[in-house]
């Protein structure tokens, strides 16, 4: 099976993050997508991230009647930092036949090397780098470059068409009393509004 592991926060999950998943799915012709929201980012401050109940919550409603997209808890219910070398690891552990295509940015390009063991990750999966519209295809090769011969035999450019629509938008609107209507699907809009999520973010 070919599986995109799209990991992040999902805080909230809006149509930037559903458009990303579809694309790779379809570009690399993807058998599933799994969303795998984060227990405690490495890069992030925990205490200021909305609840793994409510994030999973929110990505059950967004990904509900799609089949092909669904919701791994692998990092919420492991303990410490979500490191992505530690996720793939262990997805290859459950089942070594799975083809693991890991599904990023291509603004995280240039931070890869920085992430923990970034070498093993490229041996673990194949990396998915999305150009949003923002990058030219010279500065994306320039960055496939820095990440040494390797990483250019295990990557893939997958184009998306640009959305401005970014989770920090959507929670300084839900902090300042606007309207996030077609940011993000309607039933998770519903859910933020009735457990009043981001007011106070």
């Amino acid at each position: 099976m070919r599986l995109g592991i799209y990991g992040g926060t999902f805080d909230p999950v809006h149509y930037g993050h559903l458009l990303l998943a579809e694309q790779c799915r379809e570009q690399c012709e993807l058998d599933e997508v799994w969303f795998v929201p984060a227990g405690v980012p490495p890069h992030k401050q925990a205490d200021g991230i909305t609840p793994a109940k409510d994030r999973i919550n929110m990505l059950d409603f967004a990904l509900a009647g799609m089949p092909e997209f669904s919701i791994s808890r692998i990092e919420v219910e492991r303990e410490g930092p979500s490191y992505t070398v530690d996720t793939l690891q262990q997805l290859v552990n459950d089942d070594d036949s799975r083809e693991l295509f890991l599904l990023i940015g291509a603004d995280s390009l240039a931070d890869f090397p920085t992430w923990r063991q970034p070498q093993r990750i490229l041996e673990l999966a194949t990396l998915v780098a999305v150009n949003r519209g923002d990058f030219d295809e010279a500065q994306l090769r320039s960055d496939v470059v820095r990440l040494g011969s390797q990483a250019a035999d295990r990557l893939q450019i997958v184009e998306m068409p640009g959305i401005d629509i970014s989770a920090t938008d959507i929670r300084r609107r839900v902090r300042e009393g606007r309207s996030i209507r077609f940011f993000t699907p309607r039933p998770v809009e519903h859910y933020i509004v009735e457990r009043g999520l981001y007011r106070d973010a």
